[in-house]
């Protein structure tokens, strides 16, 4: 049936039929992903050739997780059932959100669908490293990722004898992170103390320029470009210092938070 499916598919205007695997004992599995966090972790755990398509998000420099240069090595789908079947995937790589549609289609058609939640904490991430490094054949890579991991989160918090400084990472839409989010711990390991929990505010609460002008932390990470973050009344604000940060950064584990500690080490070594 899957076979037929994906015959017709092509006929009907997409190409030739990609090539089945080998079938040899030793082939590791092909995967599409699509979600920008798979899309990222698949890139560093996979052999190139394994990963036939990352998500349409990974091609957008806004919704995007991973650099673009990486991401422009790799074809991208909508992430459509006709587009999957189409490249004949033995994994698909995919968010806590799938339609069930699509879902019930892949079942049918007997391609194995493998999801990845947001990672709340490093441990998370790690536990999700593992287990897509072992879905892709590559168990060891798994365990180097998340050793570098493990060094970059080290390094990040140092002796931990400097003093905390108060923090905002302000987000696109003008919301807060939680403290049980990733990037909340990554924050509290490199020494910035949450100003938006010191307010009560908690996971995805609004936080308005008022409040800041009224009541200004030390350091502002600014992730969103709505009106009200690029307020010029933001910089006469003598005692606190804006800078931006990167959206990619905010949501997905895996690599990415190798480049967020780098990130949050450089702007901590400004600071002191």
């Amino acid at each position: 049936m899957r076979a037929a499916f994906a015959l017709i598919v092509c006929l009907a205007g997409c190409g030739e039929a990609p090539q089945p695997p080998s079938g040899s004992e030793d082939a590791v599995p092909t995967v599409v992903s699509l979600n920008p966090c798979t899309d990222s972790m698949a890139h560093a755990l996979a052999d190139p050739e394994q990963l036939l398509a990352i998500s349409h998000f990974s091609h957008d420099p806004v919704s995007g997780s991973m650099p673009l240069d990486q991401a422009a090595q790799f074809r991208s789908t909508g992430g459509t059932v006709e587009e999957v079947l189409a490249l004949d995937p033995d994994i698909i790589l995919s968010g806590s959100y799938l339609a069930p549609s699509a879902r019930r289609a892949f079942k049918d058609l007997g391609i194995r669908v493998e999801t990845f939640g947001i990672a709340s904490s490093i441990e998370v991430s790690q536990a999700q490293i593992r287990h897509m490094a072992s879905l892709l054949g590559h168990p060891e890579r798994g365990e180097i990722l998340s050793r570098k991991i493990d060094l970059a989160i080290n390094d990040l918090a140092g002796d931990g004898a400097e003093p905390l400084i108060s923090t905002v990472l302000w987000q696109p839409g003008g919301i807060v992170p939680g403290e049980a989010t990733l990037v909340g711990e990554l924050m509290r390991k490199a020494g910035f103390a949450s100003h938006s929990a010191a307010l009560g505010l908690q996971q995805a609460d609004y936080l308005s320029l008022e409040q800041i002008l009224a009541n200004p932390p030390e350091l502002l990470l600014v992730a969103g470009d709505s009106r009200g973050q690029d307020h010029p009344a933001l910089g006469k604000l003598a005692d606190m210092r804006r800078v931006d940060f990167d959206p990619s950064l905010l949501y997905c584990g895996g690599p990415t938070i190798l480049r967020a500690a780098e990130f949050l080490k450089s702007v901590r070594g400004d600071a002191s």
